[in-house]
């Protein structure tokens, strides 16, 4: 089994040459039109300190983002996303009873966030403001936003990647539970990967 698994492994990387995997870190490469987000390739992730000596990391396990992208009018690109707030998982049991007393999951299942402002910075980076809504609260927040590249798909088509970064204070959204363990600052990393349409 591993070795027929093996095979087409090496099969596959044979099909596919270096070259037709070749990406472009220039925006300037990157094509109008509309992108959805590859959710098998990307990750929702928040990081907050626990007792004061570590970061501690949750992960998403359910999301949705699209962007549409006009090359002649970039910072006019608008960016949307969703996450199930009933996803988080913190990697026991108790996530879902850890996603209603952090994220009130059960009254606010779902997550948003609708980019307003594009801003561009120096070569593959720059921000992201939009606004945030989070346990039925809505407030602006600014995401640090790096342009990893574009390319072919595997299977043809356009697909393009991008990473983004902020930090928001939870009880900003009113997720005030469990304050003497876990920190109000909570880091969203996102690692986005989009299919052209």
């Amino acid at each position: 089994m591993i070795r027929r698994l093996a095979a087409l492994l090496l099969a596959l990387a044979m099909t596919f040459p270096a070259a037709a995997l070749a990406a472009s870190q220039n925006v300037a490469d990157l094509p109008g039109g509309t992108y959805v987000l590859d959710r098998k390739h990307s990750s929702v992730i928040a990081r907050a300190a626990h007792l004061g000596v570590s970061l501690y990391t949750v992960r998403f396990d359910a999301f949705e983002a699209d962007f549409s992208y006009d090359p002649a009018h970039p910072q006019a690109a608008q960016v949307r996303a969703t996450i199930d707030a009933t996803s988080m998982d913190v990697g026991a049991d108790y996530s879902r009873r850890f996603a209603d007393e952090f994220l009130d999951a059960g009254k606010f299942p779902k997550i948003t966030f609708v980019s307003r402002q594009i801003g561009p910075g120096v070569g593959r980076s720059g921000t992201m403001t939009g606004e945030l809504t989070l346990r039925g609260v809505t407030a602006p927040v600014t995401f640090d936003v790096t342009f990893n590249g574009v390319g072919k798909g595997l299977f043809g088509g356009t697909v393009s990647g991008f990473t983004a970064v902020a930090t928001i204070k939870r009880s900003d959204f009113g997720s005030t539970f469990l304050q003497n363990v876990v920190g109000d600052e909570v880091r969203i990393e996102i690692e986005a990967e989009f299919d052209r349409k």
